[in-house]
């Protein structure tokens, strides 16, 4: 499947397309594009529209776009749940405090976008292991809780 969303990605539009690709669409293919070009190529391609204005798996309700996929896709893992706190607090200013790691994974995503600009391709890349081991680590924390 194919899902698109705006280029110059950062915080969302990177932990999304993790998210997708780990536990929804293996396969999933993501499409870059300006704001203003999301809907014509969601149409034109078949694609899923994602963090953008306006759309089911953006924010809404005072989710961000990360939390939206954990609800349309019913991903009820506690791991999940802590992460999508992390990236929420990480990818929504006034709500950086809600999780402690969340200004960490802020200040690491933006400099990924620093040094990659555009290449969000490249960005999805070289930031998939450390999504992996954020989760790896939200799991450990969730077992240790229990």
């Amino acid at each position: 499947m194919k899902w698109v969303t705006r280029k110059n990605a950062h915080v969302d539009r990177i932990a999304c397309p993790w998210l997708i690709r780990r536990f929804v669409d293996q396969e999933a293919q993501f499409l870059f594009v300006a704001a203003d070009q999301v809907a014509a190529a969601a149409a034109r391609e078949g694609a899923i529209p994602f963090d953008v204005k306006g759309v089911e798996l953006g924010h809404v309700g005072g989710r961000c776009s990360f939390e939206s996929i954990l609800l349309k896709y019913r991903l009820t893992d506690p791991a999940l749940d802590r992460l999508g706190k992390i990236v929420h607090g990480a990818d929504v200013a006034e709500d950086v405090g809600i999780a402690p790691e969340a200004a960490g994974l802020k200040a690491i995503a933006h400099g990924f976008a620093l040094v990659h600009g555009e290449n969000d391709h490249e960005k999805i890349r070289l930031e998939t292991p450390l999504y992996d081991a954020l989760y790896a680590w939200c799991q450990q924390l969730g077992a240790q809780e229990r």
